[in-house]
């Protein structure tokens, strides 16, 4: 192909892709604005300028300061929320990541809750089961870490082991492990000693990663925490510690691993064509559980990351049911396209929607889970992806195909003509 018939930026199917995850989010939040202004204009706790009001949370809250003494919206840099907008992100970007690695080896990672369950579990027994002073701070923090991912990688295995070996769809697999981890998890918290029992009303909570086992007793004041690197003076009063870099690390590493290395490409012809890929020496099956390992740990990390934090109480009860940080690692994949650079940036947004959920029940009379709409339409159309990037690719290909007229042939100069003129006389004298 020549330089020239190189198709324009607009015309390339990277650009399609891009489109259609930025389709799918306008239209999110245009159907979500839509239902903002429905509800506002027929319920009767909420005035016509609170329904505008709620609108405009929808579209900039992550930007709402507050509210004068006069009681309108105030806007500018909101350092709490974005900084708490980054520390929600990060366990969704590594969820996201962890089904984004799968799907590009052709496998559905459903099973994101599960292993994000038993990373909370590792993370949690190790760093609380170690006796306060027996080691450095930081490395139980490491140490904690690793058990969770490494809880998460075994996990993962499971489902990649009966799809390796007994041909069980992946997807039936992670279901499965997903409720059995739930159950698992919650037994082994109910029987443990790591309940809150030193601040009485909570003891449906595991303790914080800040308290430490001193003489058989938990007390508060171990710093088993995530280090913040300067974040917390960037902005005050928020979450955000150093996860949201490792998250942001890990997905680089992603992204060099699946498109820069050996490894990566088996793992991605494997995807393609999984018997065609064991015709050519790949080795399939221990890919496809190498693979559903790496998905598992990444998902895990997240869980270790979001409860080393330092401030984050996980209450176990609840989890006879699953994680929702797992399920909405699914439409961070879809939305970013299965690219681990995709999946940062989608995170974010998907992180900003809880944000702007909170300043709504906060600043107006509406419910967060309004946003749970806006999500939910994204997650649709990103599903519908392939048909939005069809349509547009569809329109290319028309545009390309339209017959384009012939150019006009240019006139002859005065001197060719005047030649040809000559040429044509003589050959009539030699005949005459």
């Amino acid at each position: 192909m020549k330089k020239n018939d190189q198709p324009s930026l607009l015309r390339r199917d990277g650009t399609a892709k891009l489109l259609s995850s930025l389709i799918s989010i306008v239209v999110g939040l245009l159907v979500g604005g839509i239902v903002v202004l429905i509800v506002g204009l027929t319920s009767d706790n909420i005035s016509v300028s609170g329904a505008f009001e709620g609108l405009q949370l929808i579209f900039a809250g992550i930007l709402s300061t507050g509210r004068d003494a006069a009681g309108n919206l105030t806007w500018g840099f909101n350092p709490a929320s974005i900084g708490n907008m980054l520390f929600r992100a990060t366990p969704i970007i590594m969820t996201g990541l962890s089904v984004a690695v799968a799907f590009k080896t052709g496998l559905f990672n459903i099973g994101a809750p599960g292993q994000y369950l038993m990373g909370t579990a590792a993370t949690l027994f190790v760093a609380l089961s170690i006796p306060a002073g027996a080691l450095p701070g930081w490395l139980i923090w490491l140490l904690a870490f690793l058990a969770g991912c490494a809880a998460g990688a075994i996990w993962g295995a499971i489902p990649g082991l009966v799809k390796a070996f007994l041909n069980i769809n992946e997807v039936l697999a992670c279901i499965m492990t997903n409720w059995i981890a739930a159950n698992v998890v919650t037994w082994l918290f109910d029987s443990s000693n790591l309940k809150n029992v030193a601040e009485s009303t909570k003891t449906g909570y595991i303790y914080k990663t800040t308290f430490g086992l001193v003489d058989g007793q938990y007390v508060a004041g171990r710093g088993i925490a995530t280090p913040k690197l300067g974040l917390d003076k960037l902005f005050p009063g928020s979450q955000v510690n150093a996860g949201i870099i490792i998250a942001i690390i890990a997905a680089i590493g992603m992204y060099i691993l699946m498109n820069k290395t050996t490894l990566g490409y088996e793992l991605k012809a494997c995807g393609a064509n999984r018997h065609a890929a064991r015709y050519a020496g790949i080795r399939d099956k221990r890919n496809i559980v190498l693979s559903m390992s790496i998905a598992g740990a990444l998902a895990a990390s997240g869980a270790a990351l979001y409860y080393l934090s330092g401030n984050t109480e996980f209450f176990w009860t609840t989890y006879q049911s699953l994680p929702a940080e797992g399920f909405n690692g699914i439409p961070v994949a879809l939305l970013a396209l299965n690219n681990p650079i995709g999946v940062v940036f989608a995170g974010l947004f998907m992180a900003m929607l809880r944000i702007v959920g909170l300043q709504l029940t906060n600043l107006t009379a509406y419910n967060e889970y309004i946003t749970d709409v806006i999500i939910s339409v994204i997650v649709y159309l990103s599903a519908f992806s392939l048909v939005i990037r069809m349509f547009l690719t569809s329109r290319k290909k028309r545009h390309a195909a339209e017959p384009k007229p012939e150019p006009e042939p240019e006139p002859a100069p005065p001197e060719q003509e005047a030649t040809e003129t000559i040429v044509e006389e003589e050959k009539g004298g030699d005949e005459k």
